[in-house]
């Protein structure tokens, strides 16, 4: 108890006000994270009422999905880099500006040029605000960096799920039109009200912890330009890509999994609600994908990095699986889908935190970004999830490959990555002292 409060009293800013508190910034990066999460993990609602309205195709439909992401993820180095320089609050501001504005545009959307354009700037705004949230956990948590993390990145994999049911309800009783409309302006509102509150960390906070951790960390900054010429980053790169992406064809595809497997027409009793299949599936998804991040970021401040992420993708690997065999039962439907973000989800606390463990604190937003452009890499994948689905008129490659990648990505983490990454550091520390 007494290193816990000398470790927050170290990382109070100067005014001493509660705003500076670490924690309070925690919770107000968590909060930004769950506004801006139904821009990809409510997306599988809107795909098919805008392929029943317009009679484009689901694969064209789910070009916007991958734009997104391209956007969300491939410019969030730039974005780790303003925040470095300049703060959170700038660049959380215009990132709530630009969810909003995405999701009004798409209600007006009616070409795809347009649905284009409105997930391009939706993502913009997306990666700007995931970008800091997790950036400035890592800053201000040095000692507890994927417990942090973890809880930051929650905020973005579990934020949809209090609100997942009214939006489908919204969306069958006032149109697919009006829940983009009224929740842009809403999401993107809060997250410009809270932007005015968050706060850089005080220098002296990398070094102030009282509580060192258990984990091997780099005493040396690397820059962006610096890691990308690290084997080691690349590794993490290839593994990150190799696990995103199956998670990402579950979460923009679920929607017309669930339809294929004839659940979306069954109905739950959900204490007296009666709730589709795949809405009942999606709101217990967000929970367990929000759940999994401060999970095994912990466990991983606990056992390893590496450790945690063999026992997590080979989970994953083995749920993708199971769903494929067993998920046109709806219970099973249910269960396994909830298995498989359980098991994706931690991605987005395990390797932020290995980035700032092995490239260290100073540039660990920029750094971190850099990373998270494995995500825009691996949405590659999801537009072509739907040709190859249409062009076998099965989903069986699909969960295929999605099971080999992760399986690929638990066998690197403890045989490729694990003594790669003892070895980098070990050389940092040597060259450090000398």
């Amino acid at each position: 108890m007494t290193t816990a409060t000398h470790s927050d009293a170290h990382a109070t800013g100067a005014s001493g006000t509660f705003v500076s508190n670490r924690w309070f910034q925690l919770v107000m990066g968590i909060i930004c994270m769950a506004m801006i999460a139904n821009l990809q993990y409510g997306w599988t609602l809107f795909v098919n009422p805008i392929a029943d309205k317009y009679g484009w195709s689901k694969a064209a439909i789910q070009v916007a999905f991958t734009i997104f992401i391209l956007t969300e993820t491939w410019l969030v180095p730039v974005e780790g880099w303003a925040v470095d320089k300049f703060g959170p609050r700038p660049v959380i501001l215009f990132g709530g500006l630009l969810c909003g504005l995405g999701w009004v545009l798409n209600s007006y959307a009616n070409t795809l040029t347009l649905l284009y354009i409105a997930a391009a700037i939706s993502g913009i705004g997306a990666g700007a605000v995931y970008g800091t949230c997790v950036g400035s956990a890592l800053k201000w948590f040095p000692d507890r960096r994927g417990l942090a993390a973890g809880l930051t990145a929650a905020g973005f994999g579990a934020g949809s799920a209090a609100t997942i049911i009214p939006i489908s309800f919204m969306i069958q009783n006032s149109g697919y039109e009006q829940t983009f409309l009224y929740f842009g302006i809403g999401q993107g509102a809060i997250v410009m009200i809270l932007a005015l509150m968050m706060l850089r960390p005080p220098a002296h906070v990398a070094s102030a912890s009282a509580k060192p951790s258990k984990l091997q960390q780099s005493k040396v900054d690397f820059s962006p330009t610096q890691i990308v010429t690290k084997p080691v980053f690349w590794v993490m790169y290839i593994m990150f890509v190799l696990v995103a992406a199956g998670g990402l064809m579950a979460t923009a595809q679920m929607g017309p999994i669930a339809k294929d497997f004839k659940i979306d027409g069954v109905t739950f009793n959900v204490m007296g609600m009666i709730l589709p299949a795949l809405t009942f599936a999606l709101a217990i998804d967000r929970v367990l994908n929000g759940l999994t991040r401060p999970f095994f970021g912990w466990v991983s401040d606990q056992i390893g990095r590496e450790k945690t992420m063999f026992i997590a993708f080979a989970l994953e690997s083995v749920g993708i699986l199971a769903l494929y065999y067993w998920g046109r039962d709806p219970i099973m439907f249910v269960i396994l889908t909830g298995i498989v973000f359980f098991a994706w989800g931690e991605i987005y606390s395990l390797f932020p935190a290995t980035c700032a463990d092995t490239f260290g604190t100073k540039n660990a937003a920029g750094n971190a970004g850099l990373l998270y452009t494995a995500k825009g890499t691996a949405s590659i994948f999801v537009p072509i999830s739907s040709v190859l689905m249409a062009m076998t008129g099965t989903w069986e490659a699909v969960f295929f490959v999605g099971c080999a990648m992760n399986a690929i990505a638990a066998y690197m983490a403890w045989f490729v990555l694990k003594p790669m990454r003892k070895k980098f550091m070990d050389q940092v520390a040597v060259n450090a002292v000398k």
